[in-house]
């Protein structure tokens, strides 16, 4: 025999599975900002170090190095 949800349980899954989508749409667009972006990764630098480092940290290992590199020698010759 198969029982139902009840209304509580039904409404408690529902919130969590939009909570995780607005999760997982939040992350990618994120990603694909600080992807596209220096200026944007520039930004995060200042108000969100740790989000910029699992950043690098995700493209490094993936196998594509020197983005960390590329930013930092830009962000000091623009100080100068």
């Amino acid at each position: 025999m198969a029982r139902t949800l009840d209304p509580l349980a039904k409404k408690i899954f529902k919130g969590v599975l939009v909570g995780e989508l607005v999760g997982i749409f939040g992350a990618y667009f994120l990603f694909k900002k600080m992807n596209t972006s220096q200026d944007f990764r520039q930004t995060m630098s200042k108000k969100f170090p740790f989000l910029l480092e699992v950043y690098y940290k995700s493209i490094e290992h993936s196998g594509m190095y020197g983005i960390r590199e590329q930013d930092q020698e830009k962000w000091l010759n623009s100080k100068s």
